[in-house]
């Protein structure tokens, strides 16, 4: 065959990986191996039998449920117990669990961010592997019923029946299929007004922020928060232990408005403390997830400090 271009396909390739994985060093790896594996056996790919893009995502399926194969899923912390009830407890990571991970939006053009809400992702990780493709390659990525049987070496009966069980089990979590979206100005103004609050360590303001049953979580840590009052307890904690003066940097994480936080030294520059995924929902957040792991930074292309003239104050 002649010359073919996988490159125009790399980006939403990627995302599909991430959702698969829920992890985007792995999304990464995951599609550079499907382009290594599509040069390859480009000699044998038959344009009268399937298009390009339905070709790589048989590729990308293939490669991603094998990497699957006999791991754990990826989850956040309020999907392992109950929340806690003590804003003193010992913040003890918990590094032997593989956790989601964030999607830097800044990596992936606008339009492919659909259903790449952390929630929503959270949720997928919960379904068998193949469940998962099925939900992603027919609802998300819009292949035929017949697409994906063939995609998976299936039938399109038993693609219907993982569909159909794929979509109870969704089903359940609620709201998870909500999206927000970080550039409406009602969302900007809640963020403005958090950055405001956080920076002058105003607990009570931030609380006015919060929904009712506000939830914060905070991976590696399995420990995570649920209202808004124990929400404002630990803030209070975390004020205390690492000072006051924070600054934050806006960025989006997921479709979903983030910020970089960055904590005061004594003397010093600020140091990157954690990014935080925000859900904004009736002008209030409902839910933070609070990363800490240095290779989610990486993944941002985060600095790992910055002085006190480097980012303007909060408008």
């Amino acid at each position: 065959m002649g010359a073919v271009d996988f490159e125009p396909h790399r980006g939403e390739l990627l995302a599909y990986c991430y959702r698969m994985l829920g992890s985007f060093h792995e999304a990464e790896d995951l599609v550079q191996e499907t382009m290594l594996r599509a040069w390859r056996a480009r000699d044998r790919y038959d344009p009268t039998r399937a298009s390009l893009r339905t070709w790589l995502y048989r590729i990308a399926t293939n490669a991603c449920l094998t990497a699957l194969e006999g791991r754990a899923r990826r989850p956040l912390p309020s999907g392992l117990g109950a929340p806690s009830a003590d804003p003193g407890a010992p913040l003890t990571p918990a590094l032997d669990i593989p956790w989601l991970q964030p999607f830097p939006d800044a990596r992936l053009d606008p339009d492919l961010r659909t259903d790449l809400r952390l929630a929503l992702v959270a949720a997928m990780q919960a379904l068998p592997a193949r469940q998962r493709a099925v939900l992603l390659l027919r609802e998300v990525l819009e292949f035929s019923a017949t697409e994906v049987a063939a995609q998976l070496g299936t039938t399109v009966a038993a693609v219907n029946s993982a569909l159909q069980r794929a979509r109870v089990a969704l089903a359940d979590v609620g709201d998870a299929g909500a999206v927000t979206e970080p550039d409406d100005p009602e969302v900007r103004a809640v963020i403005q007004r958090y950055v405001r609050a956080f920076e002058a360590a105003d607990v009570p303001a931030l609380v006015r922020l919060l929904t009712d049953q506000a939830i914060l979580e905070m991976p590696p840590v399995p420990l995570w928060y649920r209202g808004s009052r124990d929400y404002g307890r630990f803030l209070d904690r975390v004020f205390h232990m690492r000072g006051t003066g924070w600054r934050m940097a806006p960025l989006s994480a997921n479709g979903q408005p983030a910020l970089a936080a960055y904590a005061p030294e004594p003397g010093g520059p600020h140091r990157l403390h954690t990014l935080q995924v925000l859900t904004v929902t009736g002008g209030r957040v409902a839910h933070n997830v609070v990363f800490a792991d240095p290779g989610v930074f990486a993944a941002f292309d985060l600095p790992p400090q910055i002085s006190s003239d480097d980012l303007p104050p909060a408008r």
